[in-house]
């Protein structure tokens, strides 16, 4: 059986659609309809039924899905063993989006030093969704916030670093500040809710018993920082990026007492191939965030 045609149905299966599994495979839906059409020949079974332009898993497709997932990746782990003397082929990291503005760039720049060859696919997105892409072996590690609710049998999560609760103030704002007065006197560019780090900031509020005039919320960190530099408003968000704020000019502002913080850190399957190489990103990681930093601006 060519796993070529089960890596093609756990496609389908994920993304709903010939078209989009087509698009991730870089093939065309004709190609790909083909592929499944062999497996299916080989199962003696109809795997994926078709409605209009979606497409879903049938019953006997529901069955072997899991065990499709586990093959796919064994035969990328075999080739990647296999060739581990001479390359190591490829490696599917996916980024937390608030990790993208200065720890991403420091670990893809380490990796590629340390192995020029290294082939590198980079999935960013909430933490949440990035977890399970892990979990189902879509990809290989992810930095990512904790998890909440613990981790599966055989994945492992090891932390970075602790990004303490913060508020951003648009530039020329005093930095010596009262952070509690602004965040009843200026419009609040909230963090999503939806999200770890708009959660902590909430319960954060309501503790101090805050009632903000809220401007709106937005799920991206960057977007945010980029609106409170702009002066529309301050935002309460875990110190993600402080060198990158720092040449935006936004004041960065201490919360009384002891904020509370998230914790981020490299997420990967224990099982995989390229254990030793995951274990790299966090050391690499690790020596980055350990790295003295002079602020510009």
């Amino acid at each position: 059986m060519d796993t070529r045609y089960l890596q093609g149905f756990v496609a389908v299966c994920e993304h709903g659609s010939f078209a989009d599994a087509a698009r991730r495979l870089n093939l065309t839906p004709a190609a790909l309809a083909a592929r499944i059409r062999s497996l299916e020949h080989e199962v003696g079974t109809a795997l994926v039924a078709r409605a209009g332009r979606r497409a879903r898993p049938t019953e006997a497709g529901l069955r072997i899905l899991e065990r499709a997932r586990d093959l796919v990746k064994q035969a990328r782990d075999l080739q990647a063993i296999a060739n581990s003397e001479e390359r190591l082929g490829e490696l599917r990291l996916g980024v937390a989006t608030s990790t993208l503005a200065e720890l991403t760039p420091a670990v893809l720049e380490a990796l590629y030093r340390l192995h020029p060859d290294l082939r590198i696919q980079v999935a960013s997105g909430a933490s949440t969704w990035l977890f399970g892409r892990v979990v189902s072996r879509d990809l290989d590690a992810a930095l990512i916030v904790q998890p909440e609710h613990g981790l599966p049998k055989g994945f492992e999560w090891r932390a970075i670093k602790r990004e303490r609760l913060v508020l951003l103030a648009p530039p020329g704002t005093p930095e010596d500040a009262d952070p509690l007065r602004l965040l009843q006197e200026r419009p609040l560019l909230r963090f999503d809710r939806e999200l770890r780090g708009g959660q902590i900031a909430e319960s954060w509020m309501r503790r101090n018993r805050i009632v903000p005039r809220e401007r709106l919320e937005v799920d991206m960190l960057d977007t945010i920082a980029y609106l409170v530099a702009a002066g529309l408003g301050v935002a309460l968000v875990p110190d993600w990026a402080p060198a990158w704020l720092a040449r935006l000019g936004i004041v960065r502002l201490a919360l009384p007492g002891r904020p509370p913080s998230r914790d981020m850190g490299v997420f990967w399957d224990d099982n995989g191939a390229n254990v030793r190489l995951l274990r790299t990103i966090h050391e690499v990681a690790l020596d980055f965030v350990r790295q003295p930093r002079v602020r510009k601006g």
